[in-house]
């Protein structure tokens, strides 16, 4: 006994109609937000790389150069994070200039910690504008402590 036309058809209608909501389900994130992928890695460089002096007043003139880039793990937080670059900079060179220690800038344990409190900084940027958004790291592209 062969199926019935209709019934071929009604079932392919029917597995068709499906199939969109199963796609959706493998694209949701770990955050539930359908199409959102959950292993994202977006870099958004800071532009123009950071120049500011550091040490202690009246010491000798020493000058830091830091290129930055931000990780992000959602595609949403770019926007958040270009419509409050402003901010976020000022931050960072504010950090920058409050650096006085110069040999601790220059070993890999003084970078990493700098780079903890700018990432903790920029977050706590975007968590006072209430943009729902955070960055997972702050990367130094280029770090040059020039004494």
């Amino acid at each position: 006994m062969t199926p019935q036309p209709k019934f071929v058809l009604f079932s392919l209608l029917l597995l068709f109609s499906m199939a969109p909501a199963a796609w959706a389900e493998e694209t949701t994130g770990t955050d539930g937000e359908t199409g959102e992928e959950s292993n994202v890695t977006d870099y958004i460089a800071m532009e123009p790389a950071f120049v500011t002096h550091v040490g202690t007043p009246g010491g000798k003139l020493t000058y830091l150069k830091a290129a930055v880039t931000l990780r992000a793990s959602r595609q949403t937080t770019r926007p958040a994070i270009t419509a409050h670059m402003p901010r976020l900079r000022h931050e960072l060179v504010m950090l920058f200039g409050e650096q006085t220690d110069t040999e601790t800038l220059t070993t890999m344990d003084g970078q990493q910690a700098l780079r903890e409190e700018a990432k903790s900084r920029i977050n706590a940027v975007l968590e006072e504008q209430q943009t729902g958004e955070a960055v997972t790291g702050v990367l130094f592209t280029e770090f040059v402590v020039q004494k």
